[in-house]
């Protein structure tokens, strides 16, 4: 009787124990790093960029071929657009390794939720890449150009909005998550990087355009693009978009240029910038304050100033908190009164100080919103003068 129950045991073990069953092999799989959404008509026009394993292996000597292949196919929603690449690709899409997603200008004007939903809902899709926005051009289009180094286009396309994050502070990386929260919340409006190309697009998908000293086509990053809910309204230009990071406490590095006093220039660099925002209500009207700490070493001296005495560093540092002030403050008045749009959190930080209040408040937020006065105070220290500490221009001139 136990033998019978031990086989019956193992019997309905079998039973759940199916192993495999779903399993996917490499060769049959077709690994897409970036994928691109343009809308064309009524057609949404999708683009992968699929990558070819032999020419990236460092095992293997390159055949000389292209180490990424783009398809491209259309349907009526984005995930009949890909289904239907099925019929041009040799393996199936499979998208767990993706990196970026590219959204044409076109179909950003028009609302981006649409393609969200998919992306969103499908369980093959990761949450961690980034979402960014071509400037004239399509997505098609971007995913097309070779880039150098990075035998990837995707990997290039990452780098770049990290490093520039980093290092200048004029991109944003924002991946699906940070989106989707941003997109679905009635106090704060979406911003994305915004990606062009530099050159002539037909060169750009040549092999040529990596086998050169001077690369004819590149892939250049110009800013941050605004939305007003999923529709994008304007972009941001480089030098906003680096001091709208001030505001937004997203600068880790990046360079100040200042004038001296003598004639001549200087240059900082911003090592560490901390932003914080707080709102209150005064007599049942919002405001907002916004403190800006940083901190800086001295990059390039092309001046003659003596770096050795205490009242040469406290004009650098004034200097510093003027331009920063002045430069955050027109960067605002942009987003404030051209825009018109919440993209800095100021109804969340008025929310989080007084919830009953921005309860009243929030129905008229939208007409409020460009007229909320916002003090800006800014502390700049600078801590390092570099290995050497005046210039040698100011040791000639002495």
């Amino acid at each position: 009787m136990s033998k019978m129950k031990m086989i019956l045991l193992l019997l309905i073990l079998t039973l759940l124990l199916s192993g495999c069953w779903s399993k996917r092999e490499l060769n049959e799989l077709a690994i897409v790093v970036a994928l691109g959404v343009d809308k064309i008509d009524d057609e949404y026009e999708i683009s992968i960029q699929v990558v070819d394993p032999s020419e990236i292996s460092s095992k293997q000597p390159s055949s000389g071929r292209s180490p990424v292949v783009t398809y491209h196919a259309k349907g009526k929603s984005v995930f009949e657009a890909i289904r239907r690449m099925t019929t041009i690709t040799p393996r199936r899409p499979y998208f767990a390794h993706l990196q970026m997603v590219v959204i044409g200008e076109k179909l950003a004007e028009e609302g981006i939720n649409e393609p969200l939903d998919f992306i969103a809902r499908d369980h093959e899709f990761r949450n961690d890449f980034d979402v960014i926005i071509t400037h004239d051009s399509t997505a098609k289009e971007v995913l097309n150009v070779l880039t150098p180094i990075e035998k990837m286009p995707a990997n290039k396309l990452l780098n770049s909005i990290k490093v520039s994050e980093k290092s200048w502070g004029s991109t944003l990386s924002v991946n699906t998550d940070e989106l989707l929260n941003t997109l679905s919340s009635k106090e704060k409006s979406a911003v994305l990087s915004v990606v062009e190309i530099e050159g002539d697009t037909k060169l750009g998908i040549d092999q040529t355009n990596v086998e050169r000293i001077k690369t004819p086509v590149i892939l250049k990053y110009i800013g941050i693009a605004v939305f007003k809910e999923d529709k994008l309204i304007g972009l941001l230009s480089e030098e906003e978009s680096i001091y709208y990071n001030f505001l937004n406490n997203k600068i880790e590095s990046t360079v100040e240029v200042l004038s001296c006093p003598n004639g001549g220039k200087l240059s900082t660099e911003i090592t560490k910038s901390t932003s914080q925002i707080k709102g209150t209500f005064k007599n049942g009207i919002p405001k907002i304050t916004i403190k800006i700490d940083i901190t800086q070493n001295i990059g390039e001296v092309n001046c003659p100033i003596n770096l050795t005495k205490n009242k040469s560093i406290h004009y650098i540092n004034k200097k510093t908190e003027e331009r920063i002030k002045e430069q955050t403050k027109k960067t605002l008045d942009t987003i404030q009164k051209n825009y018109k749009l919440d993209i800095l959190g100021f109804g969340e930080a008025l929310h989080r100080k007084d919830p009953k209040k921005w309860k009243e408040t929030k129905k008229e937020w939208s007409t409020i919103y460009p007229e909320v006065a916002v003090n800006i105070e800014v502390n700049v220290a600078t801590q390092g003068l570099g290995t050497i500490q005046n210039s040698l221009l100011h040791n000639s001139k002495e």
